[in-house]
């Protein structure tokens, strides 16, 4: 099974691991941050209401994924938003491995450049903990969805769960890979 390697895998084994070492000021190979997933996910206010546009959801963001994306459900009673304990609230897909750097390969060369008036994504969305999660206004920047046959414009979050032991090392990883972020 010779299967061909994603390229930005083979750019972060070839390029971005010795940049890091040296730039980071790493010892040791095994210390230099790594994404170890890409969570997608989406809350659907709607779906309360509408039945249908949760399996609207669940289909585009498998699309999008390039694997099943899977359903979440409301974890308690809340009167106020008419929501019971198990109702669908939205959907949620966690990319590793392979999936996960040709995801990230699309995002960065096709769906990125497809956002009007795109400035760069917001320094501001790291966790603290070297995690960076961006929001997305809309989810037709996405090749893999038809414009015509979306019902309704959806955002979604993406977050990239890192090994980096800070917010700085994360964004010199990130940044290595060639996420836009804004410039001061």
């Amino acid at each position: 099974k010779n299967k061909m390697k994603p390229r930005l895998k083979v750019k972060y084994e070839k390029e971005i691991i010795p940049k890091l070492l040296k730039d980071l000021d790493f010892d040791n190979v095994m210390e230099v941050p790594k994404i170890q997933k890409i969570c997608l996910s989406q809350g659907i206010g709607s779906a309360v209401s509408d039945k249908k546009m949760i399996e609207q959801a669940n289909l585009e963001m498998t699309k999008i994924a390039g694997q099943k994306s899977i359903i979440t459900k409301s974890k308690k009673d809340i009167a106020n938003f008419k929501l019971r304990k198990g109702m669908p609230i939205g959907v949620k897909v966690t990319l590793r491995k392979d999936r996960m750097y040709e995801f990230l390969d699309r995002l960065i060369s096709i769906s990125m450049p497809g956002i009007r008036d795109f400035q760069g994504i917001n320094p501001k969305g790291f966790d603290g903990r070297g995690n960076y999660t961006v929001g997305i206004k809309e989810q037709i920047i996405f090749p893999e969805i038809k414009v015509d046959e979306v019902k309704k414009i959806t955002g979604m979050d993406i977050t990239f769960v890192t090994s980096a032991k800070s917010d700085q090392d994360a964004r010199s990883l990130l940044e290595s890979f060639g996420l836009p972020f804004k410039k001061k």
